[in-house]
């Protein structure tokens, strides 16, 4: 800032404290992204780690597993097979079996930087790598335009290709999913990447994002002379690395550039019509700090650090160059910023440029607090971020987040075991507060899926003694996730107990549910009442408060049976790649009541249904949100079957197939609707 006076410079200063905070209210303080982070990458490490040879492995990667939660981001996976590996040299072959490993080679020696051929060098079993194989010259290659329409095919209904990914919507939410193959080994391409880390980021940074190697997407480069066999590099593990990496100032000017993308730049634009992304500016993020354009990063600095980005920005739009990070060759503006589409968005980013750092007023995000301190200059402002969120928003968010991960992490007893004894290891170890609430939280839903499965084993083998043990080794682990998980997860004893027949115990466990789901400081998403929830848990361990007051909705793991009356349901969502069934919480409840009381007592059993029905038909998206209403519906209407309100069943059913397919259930319900015509047809 040597160019401004020193009144000049004050101002600046004083409107980037503002921007600051503002900024770390709409994209997270450094404690609330850490714990985005932490949540994640605790679940994650456990997963690939415990992951069987022939499973898949899944990473989150993009805006999300870079510790954002802006409103509108898509949310990216990759995928990649376990048994298949990628050598960059035939050398690295002696380092893996043979035996249960997939071997392939990269070979770039005909194709643009940061492009590759694959070829296999090993048979596989993989009946999708295996439609995609072609040859040159006797060597066989994996071709990324087949293996990407294979991936399309098997996508969810309503999905695009879009790149290398597969894009869709579920319920509002848009996301990227994409199927790859992994590197233990840092591409050679790269190799100067690593000669570059003089200043930042640190050594052990580098160290670790080399040690874990890279990813092949499918995609090749449009102007590369095999288009449609090439796979492109990616570094997204590195680059989510590198985003870790950054300050709390750096990351925000991050934010503020994504912002400024989507509010300024690509405004009005739709989404086939800009040439701009959030990676383009990723990458200038990259390269600024990497060359310490701006020694200081400070929240004194945002302003001029957005500044110093959007200036490298213009210069390389002007010259029709943006150098990937990790391979500077490969230029992403090569086949989208050229020519008369260049030459326009030069022209409107020297408009924005001309306007000095007042083009931030046509961002929406910041605009107000910017007027606020030109408006009232002498404006106090605290940079403090413990001030900006209070202890409620903040335990919405991480059990948010908690919910988000909360996914089954194995099929089969013996991977539950294995997952058990990985946390054993990794008590003694250094873990965040987040992370070990997450870890509590995995384990509880590990628990309560390994007391179905093995109740499931042993249900058919006739062996009285072995049930008895099976049993009672059920009943304690279903009692240990509820002792350190959710309010919740009481539901899952209810739920075994009814599976084996014992209502009278189920029903015992849901009244003791029912106190708890009605006290009022209650945590369900994010509605809880503020004073009464600090009053009863503020100021306790997050392990405590989800312990006493946090409330998940009920997910069942469509491979493992728990309520013979969803089987179909479930069923159908697995025949559909739909591994989850989600349930609201409040109407579990009513279910699992109306299941049991029809064996005890009728008038008790109607009164559950009323409640269910009441629940169904009139919330407003307190306790049954919109995206759950297919289930709902159906649990509705299978509990009208039940009594013989075929009526009423009829609509319940016909109402879910019009809601938004979340559960993919709809097979199940078509085949109830038939059942009910077909009994209503032979009854007359």
């Amino acid at each position: 800032m040597a160019d401004f006076s020193s009144e000049i410079r004050q101002g600046i200063q004083h409107i980037s404290e503002s921007v600051f905070m503002r900024l770390c209210e709409k994209v997270g303080t450094s404690q609330r992204v850490a714990m985005r982070r932490e949540t994640v990458d605790i679940k994650e490490m456990v997963e690939q780690q415990l992951a069987p040879n022939d499973g898949t492995i899944q990473m989150l990667s993009g805006s999300d597993r870079e510790g954002f939660r802006l409103k509108g981001s898509d949310v990216d996976h990759m995928y990649w097979p376990n048994d298949h590996r990628v050598i960059m040299d035939m050398s690295q072959s002696e380092y893996y079996n043979m035996a249960n490993t997939t071997l392939i080679l990269s070979d770039s020696s005909e194709s643009p930087p940061g492009f590759t051929l694959l070829q296999l060098l090993t048979p596989t079993t993989d009946i999708d790598v295996l439609l995609t194989c072609f040859r040159i010259n006797d060597r066989v290659f994996i071709s990324s335009s087949i293996f990407r329409q294979l991936t399309y095919l098997a996508s969810l209904p309503n999905s695009d290709i879009h790149g290398p990914c597969v894009s869709g919507d579920v319920a509002g939410l848009e996301y990227d999913d994409t199927l790859c193959f992994v590197c233990d080994y840092w591409p050679p391409s790269a190799s100067s990447w690593i000669d570059r880390c003089q200043s930042w980021p640190d050594p052990e940074v580098v160290d670790d994002i080399v040690r874990n190697g890279c990813h092949f997407v499918a995609v090749g480069h449009p102007l590369g002379p095999h288009a449609n066999e090439e796979w492109r590099l990616s570094f997204s593990q590195a680059e989510y690395k590198c985003v870790y990496a950054m300050n709390h100032s750096q990351f925000l000017t991050y934010g503020l550039l994504k912002l400024f993308l989507k509010e300024v730049i690509n405004h009005n634009l739709g989404k086939n019509n800009t040439l701009l992304c959030s990676y383009h500016i990723k990458t200038i993020v990259l390269w600024t700090i990497q060359q310490n354009t701006l020694p200081h990063w400070c929240p004194q600095n945002i302003l001029v650090g957005f500044w110093v980005c959007f200036k490298l920005l213009l210069k390389w739009v002007r010259e029709g160059i943006c150098p990937n990070f990790f391979i500077p060759q490969n230029n992403l503006f090569l086949t989208k910023v050229n020519g008369s589409a260049q030459n326009r968005l030069f022209l409107q980013l020297h408009e924005l440029y001309k306007k000095g750092l007042a083009c931030l007023l046509q961002s929406s995000s910041v605009r107000s607090y910017i007027i606020d301190v030109l408006c009232s200059p002498r404006l106090y402002i605290c940079t403090d971020e413990s001030i900006i969120k209070c202890e409620v928003d903040s335990d919405v968010e991480l059990f948010s987040e908690i919910l988000q991960n909360d996914k089954t992490l194995a099929q089969v007893f013996y991977s539950c075991m294995k997952y058990l004894y990985k946390v054993q290891q990794l008590i003694g170890s250094h873990l965040t507060q987040n992370q070990v609430v997450m870890l509590q939280r995995l384990t509880a839903s590990i628990l309560k899926n390994s007391s179905f499965i093995l109740h499931n084993m042993y249900t058919y083998t006739g062996v009285n003694k072995q049930m008895y043990i099976a049993d009672k080794i059920s009943c304690h682990m279903l009692k240990s996730a509820a002792k350190f998980g959710c309010v919740s997860d009481m539901f899952y004893i209810a739920m075994y107990y009814y599976r084996t027949l014992r209502y009278r115990e189920a029903l015992s466990v849901i009244e003791m549910s029912k106190v708890k789901l009605a006290q009022p400081y209650l945590m369900y998403r994010e509605h809880v009442d503020r004073d009464r929830y600090t009053e009863a848990v503020g100021g306790q361990s997050w392990s405590t408060k989800m312990r006493k007051a946090v409330v998940l909705d009920i997910i069942l793991d469509n491979a493992i049976c728990y309520i013979n009356e969803l089987i179909p349901e479930q069923q159908a969502a697995l025949h559909n790649k739909q591994h989850m069934l989600v349930i609201p919480v409040f109407l579990m409840f009513h279910f699992l009541e109306f299941l049991c009381y029809r064996h005890i007592d009728t008038t008790l059993s109607q009164a559950a249904l009323d409640e269910l029905q009441v629940l169904v038909h009139y919330d407003q998206g307190l306790f049954v949100r919109d995206i759950f209403r297919d289930i709902s519906w159906e649990i509705l209407g299978i509990c009208q079957q039940i009594t013989g309100n075929l009526q009423a069943a009829l609509y319940s059913y016909q109402q879910s197939l019009e809601q938004y397919p979340l559960n993919l259930i709809q097979t199940a319900t078509h085949t109830r609707i038939q059942d009910v015509v077909s009994y209503s047809q032979n009854s007359n």
